[in-house]
């Protein structure tokens, strides 16, 4: 048996204008993505950036990871609701990506307590001291490198701190057996990070059907 509000057009509008108090500048660089075409679908929504605000400042964090920036909505939305002080780490592969991404911080006047790193995300995390560095961490990037990207990060996690995972829905398919044509290897990979943290006693977890999904795990 399945409980459920279904998530209309109309739905969405209500949640993110009541509930998500979107500014001027996350409405600009929302609508600039979306003039980018097709690849805009990597931008989060407007209420998972409200969520995640909200989940950095209950949680206090000081040192926050990004793992996959795009035009860097989501790490604005993370750099404010850092701690006085905090700082956000962003890895991103894409110089023309970290580069709309930095305008973009400095046009919200977050600009001064975040950093980008541009290179393969795997490379950067694993060049990092192997100890508990962040208090907070969120994975968008390419979906055959979750579970990789979830292990490293993990080590470098405190106890206490949370690690985000995004599109662990697969757009409505995580359920079936196989991904939709072209994306099959990206679904595989996704299913086989909710395997492992759905079984990890590292770990507290929650997945919650916020945009196309959050896999929220708390280090133990």
């Amino acid at each position: 048996m399945s409980k459920f509000t279904p998530l209309t057009d109309e739905l969405h509008s209500y949640i993110v204008e009541y509930g998500a108090r979107q500014d001027e500048v996350l409405r600009a660089v929302q609508a600039e993505t979306e003039a980018m075409g097709d690849v805009a679908l990597m931008q989060i929504a407007p209420d998972q950036g409200a969520f995640m605000t909200m989940m950095a400042r209950t949680l206090g964090a000081s040192q926050v990871l990004e793992i996959g920036t795009f035009t860097g909505y989501s790490a604005i939305c993370l750099a404010r609701g850092l701690e006085p002080g905090g700082r956000l780490l962003c890895c991103d592969i894409s110089e023309e990506y970290a580069a709309i991404a930095a305008r973009n911080f400095e046009r919200a006047g977050v600009a001064d307590r975040i950093e980008i790193r541009v290179g393969p995300a795997i490379e950067t995390v694993r060049a990092m001291p192997g100890r508990e560095l962040f208090d907070m961490a969120f994975i968008d990037a390419d979906k055959t490198g979750y579970p990789d990207y979830y292990e490293e990060t993990l080590k470098r996690l405190r106890p206490g701190g949370l690690v985000m995972l995004d599109n662990v829905l697969a757009s409505g398919s995580i359920a079936d057996a196989e991904g939709p044509e072209g994306f099959e290897e990206s679904h595989a990979a996704l299913r086989a990070v909710n395997e492992l943290i759905a079984a990890d006693e590292r770990v507290d977890t929650a997945m919650v059907a916020i945009a196309d999904g959050l896999m929220i795990a708390r280090k133990r």
